[in-house]
């Protein structure tokens, strides 16, 4: 009708989007209550660091899609490595060659990893894991990292957070949790349930570095109870180092898992290990049949051949080292204009330089989604999308410098709300956690 014609395209696309859409997005972190409001709802493309809405409106992103994009949107070597997979037919009857290079590529670029399963989403992955590791020992609990706030959609995981509707208690029984850099917490658990334990999950690193040694003595305690040892890299994973967290931090898991980053956005996930324990999803003559991943859609050729480029990229353009630097950068010029208002205890940055989290407090110095919002919304004014900051290798010096400029235009708000009420700087809706029991 006539509202129709003078609708913005954001909002008319909006609203399709959550009258054909559970959430109006096909991930929880993509939805519009996760972001303030007045950030764009539908995003038309993206090149290099920048995206464009269905408005024509133009930003600097710095969520670069969940963290999938570490090179930049649509990179052209990258691009057309898929391109050419997409002309050999992008999928096959049997095997592929691209399948078969890239599980080599994978096999020669870990030395952890002896062989390797492809997918499509991380939940694939960290799931096919944890069945392997009950497989293999023959147990049935699975550990997780309490702080880490994700591993997977399907049942173990999702039935051990508050939004556990749909999945029955007996399930929910069998996932256990310890506290990151507490071995104590890890020991307690092992002793607790000795010889149940099937595996234990953690990320190597997420808003908090591991301290002590802490990696390694869990690696030490895995072995002596028997638990199978899984690191989750779908964020650290070529970030840190080409190699991942466990390069950087120097330890050896069982089986590791990978998605974000690998392909610069295209749609692959990995699962790796040691043969033993990967070799059971196998053919092995007389071995009792684990029926691990099975995808139609799982070696598709063109985001394999995407896999194979971006690793040819990052070892020719020490995309890590300047992913480091550029987080350096930003971390060290938000620090500084927090700084100059005198506002370092409200707002600071933690974690690893290349992974950097922003932390945004209110009046009491405790992080606030409230004030979050006003300077999340204050960045959107100026053009910069920074739901989370994911830094790719096309952000630039000067990329990051209009980002600082813009920051500090962001801090004079979030400090005028600190001496007033916020609410009277708070355009839309707060932003929202994904994991709450409620809508």
């Amino acid at each position: 009708g006539k509202e129709e014609s003078i609708m913005s395209q954001n909002e008319e696309y909006r609203r399709k989007a959550h009258r054909l859409i559970p959430a109006g997005a096909h991930t929880y972190s993509r939805t519009d209550e996760v972001f303030p409001g007045n950030a764009p709802k539908i995003i038309e493309r993206s090149k290099g660091v920048y995206t464009w809405d269905v408005d024509g409106n133009k930003y600097i992103d710095f969520g670069m899609a969940c963290r999938s994009v570490t090179v930049g949107y649509d990179y052209d070597r990258i691009s057309a490595a898929a391109i050419r997979q997409i002309h050999n037919g992008n999928t096959a009857t049997k095997a592929s060659k691209i399948e078969v290079e890239a599980a080599e590529a994978i096999c020669n670029l870990f030395p952890w990893v002896d062989m390797v399963k492809f997918a499509k989403n991380g939940s694939t992955v960290t799931s096919a894991a944890t069945k392997l590791a009950r497989a293999y020992t023959g147990r049935k609990y699975i550990a997780r990292c309490k702080e880490h706030s994700f591993f997977s959609y399907d049942d173990w995981f999702i039935g051990d957070t508050v939004m556990n509707a749909g999945i029955p208690e007996e399930i929910q029984g069998l996932t256990l949790q310890f506290n990151f850099n507490d071995i104590d917490s890890v020991k307690t658990l092992f002793e607790k349930y000795k010889g149940e334990i099937a595996a234990l999950i953690m990320e190597p690193c997420d808003t908090q570095e591991p301290i002590n040694n802490f990696l390694q003595e869990v690696r030490k305690l895995c072995t002596e109870y028997g638990v199978v040892y899984i690191l989750d890299e779908m964020i650290t994973g070529f970030r840190w180092d080409l190699q991942g967290a466990c390069k950087y931090y120097g330890v050896e898991p069982d089986l590791v898992t990978f998605g974000k980053g690998m392909a610069n956005g295209f749609s692959v996930a990995a699962l790796g290990g040691k043969r033993e324990i990967m070799d059971l999803g196998g053919l092995t003559p007389g071995k009792e049949r684990v029926f691990l991943i099975s995808t139609t859609h799982g070696a598709e050729m063109s985001s394999l051949g995407a896999l194979v480029e971006t690793i040819n990229v990052y070892k020719e353009l020490n995309v890590t080292n300047h992913i480091w630097d550029m987080g350096k950068r930003l971390v060290s010029g938000l620090n500084e204009i927090a700084k100059e208002f005198s506002l370092q205890e409200y707002f600071y940055i933690e974690g690893a330089e290349c992974s950097p989290n922003l932390v945004i407090c209110g009046k009491d110095k405790k992080a606030s989604l409230e004030y979050r919002t006003v300077f999340l919304q204050e960045m959107i004014r100026s053009g910069i999308l920074m739901p989370y900051i994911a830094i790719a290798y096309e952000h630039t010096e000067k990329e990051i410098d209009w980002t600082l400029e813009a920051a500090k235009k962001a801090m004079r708000v979030y400090e005028d709300a600190l001496n007033g009420d916020v609410s009277q700087y708070i355009e839309g809706n707060i932003i929202k956690l994904v994991f709450r029991k409620y809508n």
